[in-house]
């Protein structure tokens, strides 16, 4: 495993459509292991491919129940609304309230090919909608309804 560098905002590589991923061969697997180191590192609770530079659709997310990789994810039935705090490791320093689907179904590939689906409800409703907001190129400061302290949080 590996750190990777986390992209900035204003680096193009965030504003792009990630591609979907075809084959999961070893090079996907290291990418999978290193996006959990970086985003471990770095104190996150979610980290998108193209966040280290690697324009796939590939997601990791640890909300503090241990890691969820997916591949190629989708979201597949939404319910519900909340408004909640949200900030980014690709946006340093900034917090803003994002409304999202209180519960979100994803259907994804994990690391053996294999069909999963991820029900997620409150932090990982929020965390499965913002890194694949990622994949497509999106950052929450598009969706923030106001900017908010850290403290406020």
């Amino acid at each position: 495993m590996a750190m990777r560098l986390i992209r900035r905002v204003g680096d193009d590589v965030l504003r792009k459509t990630s591609r979907p991923v075809d084959t999961i061969n070893k090079n996907v697997l290291m990418l999978l292991d290193d996006m959990a180191e970086t985003m471990k590192h770095a104190n996150g609770v979610g980290l998108a491919a193209p966040q280290v530079g690697v324009l796939k659709r590939i997601v990791v997310i640890d909300v503090g129940d241990g890691i969820i990789e997916l591949i190629n994810p989708e979201i597949v039935a939404t319910e519900g609304k909340m408004i909640g705090a949200e900030g980014c490791l690709s946006v340093p320093g900034k917090w803003g309230e994002v409304e999202r689907p209180a519960k979100v179904t994803v259907r994804a590939l994990n690391r053996h090919g294999e069909v999963i689906e991820v029900i997620g409800e409150e932090l990982l409703a929020r965390a499965l909608c913002h890194e694949i907001d990622h994949l497509n190129g999106n950052l929450f400061i598009d969706k923030v309804i106001r900017y908010i302290e850290p403290d406020e949080q």
